[in-house]
């Protein structure tokens, strides 16, 4: 192991990283609003499979990252509606989604294509520097050499951070997920910011997974978001559900996702299934050290009535 080897493993940490940022931000507002979304992993998928498609046709990433985050808004107007509306079960209804939706891609996928066609590729996007600060040492290719997409993660990171604690809206949508009766009794429209919540983390998901198909492979394959939704959970959660946190938690599960691609490559003498637990460990022990020791929004999970006082 030398500086190279080191070096190369942080940038690919921070490109492994980002789109568990994208999808650590649509939990993030989701829960601040009282929603608990497991069903990132579905969003992400029919989002990395619709931004693959739309990238083909048109020959633009660009495109392809906005119809990704267009069909996470779609799919997930489905659990928003059932959840608002219908006041149903979260937990349920986010698992359905888990289910249904990389079933949508898949049918979607062969239907396009053909069953038992070879893999089409795309071009991925671009990375573009900034002139002048790509030649700083070691941190120049780290953060001023990079696609759109990771400047954008970065930039939705600190918008987040203000919004929430700097500004009137920010923390109006915090109060829906900490005590919704209260929040109405000010004028707040809880079912309104849920619904606000539901669209943001629908299209945040959907970049997530488009971003996998746009920026990171050249190709769409089942199960390519490979557990990142849950892992996203995780790092919410890893990030006490502040914006900061969250970015720092998914550097930690981009490093180690990295980590195991780059011991695999290595002669090491060990099966390489091995080496690819290591994102999946990482989460189980951190949630076994910290993920009790402060709870989220009071309210999320659980359904707000209108009609209850």
């Amino acid at each position: 192991m030398d500086w190279t080897f080191l070096s190369n493993l942080i940038l690919a940490g921070v490109r492994m990283a980002t789109p568990l940022i994208f999808l650590a931000l649509a939990e993030l507002y989701s829960q601040r609003a009282g929603l608990v979304h497991i069903g990132l992993e579905g969003l992400a998928s029919i989002g990395s499979l619709v931004g693959f498609l739309v990238s083909l046709i048109t020959g633009s990433p660009l495109l392809g990252m906005a119809a990704g985050a267009a069909a996470g808004i779609l799919v997930n107007m489905i659990y928003a509606y059932a959840t608002i509306t219908l006041c149903a079960e979260q937990i349920v209804y986010g698992m359905a989604i888990n289910i249904f939706a990389p079933a949508l891609a898949a049918f979607i996928y062969r239907v396009y294509f053909g069953a038992g066609s070879e893999l089409v590729q795309v071009a991925l996007m671009e990375t573009v520097a900034i002139p002048g600060l790509k030649d700083i040492p070691f941190l120049g290719p780290l953060l001023f050499d990079q696609t759109p997409m990771v400047y954008l993660a970065y930039a939705l990171v600190i918008f987040t951070a203000i919004y929430f604690n700097k500004t009137k809206s920010g923390l109006n949508f915090k109060a829906v997920g900490e005590h919704p009766k209260a929040a109405a009794t000010l004028g707040i429209n809880v079912i309104g910011v849920r619904y606000a919540a539901s669209v943001i983390c629908g299209a945040l998901a959907g970049m997530g997974g488009a971003y996998l198909t746009t920026c990171y492979t050249t190709t769409y394959v089942d199960g390519n978001v490979a557990g990142r939704g849950f892992i996203a959970l995780a790092a919410v959660i890893f990030g006490r559900w502040s914006a900061g946190g969250v970015l720092l938690a998914c550097l930690f599960f981009g490093f180690c996702d990295a980590l195991q691609i780059r011991l695999q490559v290595g002669s090491f003498g060990v099966p390489y299934q091995f080496f690819q637990m290591i994102p999946y460990l990482a989460t189980v022990v951190v949630l076994g050290i910290i993920g009790m020791r402060k709870a989220g929004p009071k309210a999320s999970g659980k359904p707000y009535r209108r009609e209850e006082r």
